[in-house]
């Protein structure tokens, strides 16, 4: 179905309500659960721990995703600690401040009896988000895209000068966020300060979308400014279908 209308990042009238104020990402990537209890980790974070997130002022969407044996057969680039990835939680924040209000809430909510054990950590960033872009077929703008429905996220992580806008030609790709990682404290993150992340909004399924990547990936990283760490295809939880993408 084609959607009416000029898209949104062709309308000065539309940006000038609002570009958005997310600034900064809180990733957290994860090995699977360790004695194969993801199902009932995924409900307890989804119905409990993550919507609990969101009383933040500072917090304005979350994002999480999960790789399949499809998924991780379709890896692009995926070295060493890094192949252990299975989960990734994403925070969309206002600013990095915000990063003490949610330690403490976790913090709280520990007392509460509330928290199960997390899931092994592969790594976690703090990042600033940089370039966006969103395809001109969906009409939605790149600065809304966190809120869109997607049917999946094609996840890359590089040591790169410059971001993969151009994916969002792909077909299937209906956008395309990047953001860098921070120098923080170790308690917050282990990323590699300068490591960028690209998240590809994915609006066909994220196998197929995976497919037609694999090549124009290729191309890119045939430039010595680009290293490609990993690169995988993602499900997004389905509420209530807790068992339906699991590692």
């Amino acid at each position: 179905m084609k959607l009416p209308g000029t898209p949104s990042d062709e309308r000065d009238d539309v940006l000038a309500e609002g570009r958005g104020d997310v600034t900064t990402l809180f990733v957290s990537m994860a090995r699977r659960h360790p004695e194969g209890a993801d199902v009932d980790y995924l409900r307890w974070h989804t119905l409990d721990h993550r919507p609990e997130q969101h009383r933040l002022s500072a917090v304005r969407a979350s994002l999480r995703l999960v790789s399949t044996p499809e998924c991780r057969a379709l890896r692009a680039c995926s070295r060493d600690r890094h192949d252990e990835i299975d989960h990734v939680m994403t925070y969309f924040f206002t600013d990095p401040g915000g990063m003490e209000p949610f330690l403490a809430l976790s913090k709280a909510l520990g007392n509460a009896g509330r928290k199960l054990p997390l899931l092994p950590p592969v790594e976690r960033g703090v990042y600033e988000v940089g370039e966006k872009v969103a395809a001109p077929r969906v009409k939605v703008g790149a600065d809304v895209l966190p809120w869109w429905p997607v049917r999946g996220v094609y996840l890359l992580l590089e040591s790169a000068n410059s971001a993969p806008t151009d994916l969002h030609q792909v077909d299937g790709v209906a956008g395309v966020w990047s953001a860098t990682s921070l120098p923080v404290e170790a308690r917050l993150a282990s990323a590699r300060v300068g490591q960028m992340i690209s998240y590809c909004f994915l609006d066909d399924d994220p196998v197929a979308v995976a497919e037609r990547l694999n090549p124009v990936l290729d191309k890119r990283w045939s430039d010595d400014d680009v290293e490609p760490i990993f690169a995988a295809p993602f499900y997004p939880i389905v509420p209530h279908e807790w068992d339906r993408y699991v590692p």
